[in-house]
């Protein structure tokens, strides 16, 4: 056991403290300091011979914490002091009175919200989704709550390594799901991209050395490039007599892996790795005509692409961030980005709204924070929103690439990219959107399920007499929206269900039946609904009609029911999905016990033997088991952790699983014939279906094989390569 140097751990904890105090980015009055050194020293003794996984003491946490706070968000002495204490209510045996005492209100409002949401991500899931409301709440009454949450979380992901896997992996999942995207809203760019960078480093950690390895690479001629690529515009603004800074900035590793997935490319195809940032310091006044001069300076020497001009300075996003940017051609036929900003927008893009505290002035920001939080209000004090769905559809809207549109009368509201006119009925007033019964955009009638452009001008047409219908839940994308119609359908159902209840009981009467719960129960398990609700609702909308009834009379009075009523509760329990074969034993174990449990393979990634899984313990399906790279890994690991299982491959010769392959290549004669034979003569492979089509030369489909497992399936592809006109071969999940 290693040695604790006290003396040495004594001085790392006073220079941590001093660099703290020379971190705030405002001058501290000798008052604020001894406000900081008290709490300082609350933190301190609170803490005192407690250590960290890592085996350093606890008390370099809160400091590193308020370091975050006052350099990288740029906040006062309130929140440093709180950040320093954040951890005391729950870990020690002070308590909210005694900081109240020492410290005063503001201090203690903070804290107590720190301290309600240090469970956000309990084990219990419906405390979890609860405890997340709370948080968000918190909001309303001081923001920098959860800009101090952030902090606390930007430091623990920094400081994983000494944790085991599956606790990285979780924390890691949390940050990506919840975390990072909270933090893109509250405009924090620099924490939301560092957030996901350490995010992608745990849960997918060979793709984050990959992409590292080849930046670093590559990054030494990209740097030399932009220097070479700014020597003019630089000796430009300097005759101009701007006062500037130019910066070369690189993308972030999880940003570049996106782009990769979402456009089907390779590392060296991404064009905007690094990119250039010129940053003018000039007045407020000035600030949009100098930086619209700067992009005239800089479209003089390099052509730009008019279609990745990016104008967030005219009309800022809803989170604050202003930027101009454009994309131009460089040296050499290489396209550059250029991010052309105020000294001002530069610290309010990379501190978000935790910079507003110096620009008190420009309340435009603050307006929009409060926008924000109301329209999270709304949501959440909605009774008929279901705790759990909350997080998905908060996080729908958290932060989605905007669009601006106009109401008739000029009013400019923004939207989530891809939202439809409901939502946009939806954003101007519930009984507008309500009652919605078409829409003019641009003076033109267009479908309710139309994309909305940004500059679209929109007109909604409304009727009395128009109600929510079911399909609309496909064409709104906005938290508010589906939210509205889902409450509106719900109320509705119940009208129609109590309707339906009436008829029914009076049907029944007719032919002798009482209506009582055990009735209804029978009634359920006939027609094979879930609940009596349904059932009602089915007879209240005529999908039930009388002669259904009569034969449920029927098959009850010929006391054959309980074999009908068995045959219904097994049609309801079985389902679509895969089952692992048990010839020989499960294909899987569960657990550090490596139990041999009943599972199914998701449809969502189907998973075969050698992938790395994990098994997910399902309400009504038992034992699903997923990828790790997953579609729908992060979420689930991340909501329900407690109901996720580490499972393991065994052997088994007799199992069999199913996977798609995607083809491409040119087409020639015979192409088809030659990849057929190599998979089924010479691989002895099965074929369960293929769909492959041809066009103007080229060709591409689908291939369903059966085979053993993942060494067995990469044989297989290795193979169709090989046959000439094939291009690329790709194993594809399900949608």
């Amino acid at each position: 056991m290693q040695e604790i140097d006290e003396e040495t751990e004594k001085k790392q904890i006073l220079n941590k403290y001093r660099t703290l105090l020379r971190s705030a980015t405002e001058k501290l009055t000798k008052e604020e300091k001894k406000f900081i050194r008290k709490a300082f020293n609350l933190a301190l003794d609170a803490h005192d011979g407690v250590r960290r996984k890592s085996g350093e003491p606890y008390i370099f946490h809160p400091l590193e914490v308020a370091q975050i706070v006052a350099k990288e968000m740029g906040l006062g002495a309130t929140s440093i002091a709180a950040a320093l204490m954040h951890d005391v209510v729950e870990d020690s045996d002070y308590t909210l009175e005694d900081i109240e005492r020492l410290f005063g209100e503001k201090v203690t409002k903070i804290i107590d919200g720190l301290t309600k949401i240090s469970g956000v991500f309990d084990q219990n899931v419906s405390l979890q989704a609860e405890n997340f409301r709370k948080m968000l709440l918190t909001l309303s009454d001081d923001v920098r709550v959860i800009l101090i949450k952030i902090a606390d979380r930007l430091h623990n992901m920094r400081t994983m390594d000494s944790m085991p896997n599956h606790k990285q992996l979780k924390i890691a999942s949390e940050t990506l799901y919840l975390y990072a995207p909270l933090s893109h809203r509250l405009g924090l760019y620099a924490i939301k991209t560092e957030l996901e960078d350490l995010g992608l480093r745990y849960t997918e950690p060979e793709v984050f050395r990959d992409i590292t390895l080849k930046l670093n690479e590559s990054r030494a001629g990209e740097i030399k490039y932009l220097k070479k690529f700014s020597a003019n515009i630089k000796e430009e603004l300097t005759k101009e007599g701007f006062d500037f800074e130019i910066k070369e900035r690189t993308k972030s590793i999880f940003s570049i892996r996106k782009k990769i997935l979402n456009q089907g490319i390779s590392f060296d195809e991404v064009y905007d790795k690094f990119a250039m940032r010129i940053i003018v310091d000039t007045p407020v006044d000035r600030e949009k005509s100098d930086c619209w001069k700067i992009y005239s300076i800089v479209t003089d020497f390099y052509r730009p692409n008019p279609d990745r001009l990016r104008d967030w300075i005219s009309t800022p996003k809803s989170n604050g961030y202003e930027s101009l940017h454009t994309t131009v051609m460089g040296p050499e036929g290489h396209w550059v980005e250029v991010q052309i900003r105020s000294k001002r927008m530069d610290e309010l893009a990379e501190k978000g709204y935790a910079a507003h505290w110096k620009y008190k002035e420009n309340s435009n920001g603050e307006n929009t924070l409060d926008e924000w939080i109301n329209k999270i209000r709304e949501l959440l004090e909605n009774p008929e929103s279901n705790a759990l769905d909350f997080i998905d559809e908060f996080k729908l809207n958290l932060f989605s690439d905007e669009i601006f549109v106009f109401t008739p009368q000029g009013d400019l509201k923004n939207l989530p990219k891809g939202a439809t006119p409901l939502d946009f009925a939806f954003e101007i007033h519930t009984q507008v959107g309500t009652n919605c019964l078409g829409a003019k955009v641009n003076g033109k009638l267009v479908p309710l399920s139309y994309k909305l452009k940004s500059g679209d001008q929109v007109e909604i047409l409304t009727s009395d007499k128009q109600k929510p219908k079911e399909d609309w839940l496909n064409y709104v994308v906005t938290a508010r929206a589906r939210s509205k119609v889902k409450t509106a359908l719900k109320e509705e159902k119940k009208k129609i269900a109590e309707d339906g209840k009436e008829i029914l009981e009076r049907k029944l009467k007719h032919i002798k039946i009482t209506l009582n719960e055990q009735v209804v129960n029978e009634l359920v398990n006939f027609f094979g609904v879930k609940t009596s609700l349904d059932l009602f609702y089915r007879v209240g909308n005529g999908q039930i009609d009388n002669n259904r009834i009569k034969d449920y009379a029927k098959e009850r009075a010929g006391g054959i029911y309980t074999y009908i009523k068995s045959k219904f509760k097994r049609q309801r329990n079985i389902k679509d999905t895969p089952k692992a074969s048990t010839k020989k034993g499960d294909v899987l174990v569960f657990g550090d016990d490596e139990q041999r449990l009943d599972y199914k393979l998701s449809k969502c990634c189907n998973p075969i033997p050698d992938d790395d899984v994990f098994g997910f313990l399902t309400v009504s399906d038992g034992i699903k088991v997923h990828r790790t790279d997953c579609p729908n890994a992060i979420s689930l690991q991340s909501k329900y952790a407690y109901r996720t299982l580490k499972a393991n491959w065994i052997s088994s010769e007799d199992i069999h699983f199913v996977a798609i392959l995607t083809i491409k290549g040119i087409d020639t004669v015979g192409l088809v014939n030659n990849v057929t034979q190599i998979i089924s003569n010479n691989l002895n492979v099965d074929i369960r279906s293929i769909n492959i089509s041809g066009d103007d030369g080229v060709f591409e489909g689908d291939i369903l094989v059966v085979v053993r497992d993942k060494a067995h399936l990469t044989t297989v592809i290795e193979k169709i390569k090989k046959v000439d006109g094939v291009t690329s071969v790709e194993r594809r999940y399900k949608n």
